[in-house]
């Protein structure tokens, strides 16, 4: 009986932890697109500045070995951020900033309609 128990626990375990690092990837990718946008500028500005050092030595492929290092590093710092945070047991339902995210947002204001200052008195 404990045999299988903790043969489930690992499993449940093992799922848990993929679902996790999914969602926190999903998240630092919207959120590395959105929010740092301005930061994407500098990251491509600095690019350009490389690749025009770069082509004086090999004018042929430096554009392409910027691009693909800059993409490669972008992606990286996502899957090691969403790693690092799945390690941690970071639950993303736990995340305050989150709500957006598994649909518990509040709405910050209230409907008010046209009509609603000759009509909300009314008893019906």
């Amino acid at each position: 009986m404990q045999l299988t128990d903790q043969k489930y626990y690992q499993k449940n375990l093992l799922l848990t932890s993929i679902k996790s690092f999914a969602i926190w990837t999903f998240t630092l990718t919207v959120c590395f697109l959105v929010v740092g946008f301005p930061l994407g500028f500098v990251l491509s500005s600095i690019g350009v500045l490389i690749t025009i050092v770069l082509h004086t030595i090999m004018p042929a492929s430096s554009v392409l070995l910027v691009g693909t290092i800059f993409l490669i590093l972008n992606a990286l710092s996502v899957l090691v951020g969403a790693a690092i945070l799945t390690i941690k047991r970071v639950d993303p339902q736990d995340v305050t900033w989150l709500s957006w995210l598994h649909g518990d947002a509040e709405p910050h204001y209230t409907r008010v309609y046209a009509s609603c200052p000759l009509t909300c008195s009314l008893p019906e």
